[in-house]
């Protein structure tokens, strides 16, 4: 995955995640809004660990290691 398709995927859910959170904390749900906040930061840390993940390979791989 390129660089500018990463950071496009991580505003994509961003934004996804703020708009859901303001509907839900509209309807008065602040629960709901709060687990769909956690839910969007661990999809994105998720992706960021598999990204960090292949660096540490290439870096490995790279030097030998």
């Amino acid at each position: 995955m390129e660089g500018v398709d990463l950071v496009f995927k991580i505003a994509g859910i961003g934004i996804i995640v703020a708009i859901l959170n303001q509907l839900l904390i509209r309807a008065q749900r602040e629960e709901q809004a709060m687990l769909t906040t956690l839910a969007g930061l661990v999809v994105v840390l998720m992706i960021v660990l598999t990204q960090i993940s292949t660096l540490f390979a290439s870096v490995k791989q790279l030097f030998g290691l």
